[in-house]
């Protein structure tokens, strides 16, 4: 019976919460945006409407930026470029290029440039 009473008591606060974050969001867009830019004022449902779309939008990008940041985290080829040795990447990277035949995009950053600088400026000196 109590425990049926305390759920009952926060089922009708969170209703009240839900209703007045609504009414509050419902008053400023009808204070600032139909003076600021000509848009029609709304009413109490599609006020809730909007709370309920802004809300699911942002947690799609909450969770969208979490995935990707446990994926770059988890990611198989960068564990497995972290655990070889620096020859080991120098001939990955001769081979990759050997592969693109040497080709570099010019505005993107050469995967492996900073070993091929090594062994240039080797060679000039």
């Amino acid at each position: 019976m109590k425990r049926s009473l305390h759920m009952v008591w926060h089922l009708l606060l969170g209703l009240a919460a839900i209703a007045g974050f609504s009414a509050v969001f419902m008053l400023l867009w009808n204070a600032l945006l139909p003076q600021i830019f000509g848009i029609t004022a709304i009413h109490f449902w599609q006020a809730l409407g909007l709370l309920t779309l802004l809300a699911g939008l942002s947690k799609f990008v909450v969770i969208s930026a979490f995935m990707g940041m446990k994926g770059y985290r988890r990611n198989p080829i960068r564990e497995k470029w972290m655990k070889m040795t620096p020859e080991e990447r120098k001939e990955f990277i001769k081979n990759r290029h050997h592969f693109h035949h040497g080709f570099r995009h010019p505005f993107a950053h050469g995967f492996g440039h900073d070993f091929f600088d090594d062994e240039e400026t080797e060679k000039k000196n």
